[in-house]
């Protein structure tokens, strides 16, 4: 699975234009030499020319170490730059508990490690920030190389109604794992599996772990994107409040046919003081369902607030005095 940070990484250079998927590359002899059937490839050769699009359709469908490994070297200059740009963007999701020691996810004596939970924060990021990169590399069940039609290993792709990803994992080390996605009438579903001891375990638990996941709970919209929750005071600002809303949609999972309570409490993390800008995260919307973990939704200032002149303070003050 760590071809999906590899992916990831690949989507943020071509957004912000680093990095051309009709760019042309050469496969250095060296990394044909070293990469040469270590796992699946696509037995690349020396010197051999390709657009950097087939690289990251041979990393993410074929899943080839050879095509990850070149594409890593050609975009960042090193394995090493590469490792780096991995390790910043884990960082940058908070995937506090993951450490990307492999572009191509090869054995290298367990420094890569990554948990379920950061994985869905990965599995977010592709599917978020990248939208047409995403459906564009992604849940294919196949690909064609050299005349031949290379299979994914992925057990949902072209098998499962609504499945778009993302990638699977092996080593003798952890066994066969699966980061996954599927989306039905608008509903999205990520799972992880992980340590299953062969590919067919691996195959089953994805297709029934997906449709337990579709019928055995239920989405409700929870709150929109810009919707007004609520407003917090401002210390010596032009305004005496803010409004405050959440930076996108967010939705409710709870168990088919509940009727549970769903409860919710704004969290300020501290008091404001002018200026703000506007989208600044400054609350949390907690939100409690009997049975289940307490969720927190970041909450950000609706506007901009400016500090008040004097005259404005003196107002300001006047209206908080007032019942």
């Amino acid at each position: 699975m760590t071809k999906a940070m590899s992916a990831l990484v690949a989507f943020d250079l071509i957004k912000i234009g680093k990095l051309d998927e009709e760019a042309i590359v050469v496969v250095d002899p060296g990394l044909a030499a070293q990469w040469a059937g270590k796992g699946t490839t696509l037995s690349l050769r020396a010197g051999e020319r390709l657009p950097v699009k087939r690289l990251i359709e041979g990393m993410i469908t074929a899943s080839a170490n050879d095509a990850t490994e070149v594409l890593a070297h050609h975009a960042a200059g090193s394995r090493g730059k590469w490792l780096a740009l991995m390790n910043a963007r884990a960082s940058s999701l908070s995937m506090t508990d993951s450490t990307f020691a492999s572009p191509s996810g090869w054995p290298d004596g367990g420094k890569t490690q990554v948990t379920a939970r950061d994985m869905v924060r990965l599995a977010r990021a592709l599917i978020e920030d990248h939208p047409e990169l995403y459906r564009r590399y992604f849940g294919h069940p196949v690909m064609t190389w050299r005349g031949t039609q290379l299979a994914s290993r992925n057990p949902l792709a072209g098998r499962f109604k609504g499945a778009d990803g993302i990638k699977t994992g092996h080593t003798s080390e952890v066994g066969y794992n699966f980061l996954g996605a599927a989306v039905r009438d608008g509903r999205r579903l990520v799972l992880v599996i992980g340590g299953a001891p062969s590919e067919a375990t691996r195959a089953a638990a994805a297709q029934g772990l997906a449709e337990w996941g579709f019928t055995a709970w239920d989405s409700r919209q929870l709150v929109r994107k810009g919707q007004v929750v609520g407003r917090a005071l401002v210390q010596d600002g032009s305004a005496p409040a803010v409004d405050l809303v959440p930076l996108r949609d967010w939705r409710l999972t709870v168990p088919h046919g509940s009727t549970a309570r769903v409860t919710t409490r704004i969290v300020y993390r501290g008091p404001l003081g002018a200026p703000i800008e506007a989208g600044q995260v400054v609350a949390g919307l907690e939100v409690t369902v009997p049975g289940l973990p307490p969720h927190d939704i970041p909450l950000a200032t609706g506007q901009r607030v400016t500090r008040a002149g004097p005259f404005d303070r003196m107002v300001n003050g006047l209206l908080g005095l007032l019942p």
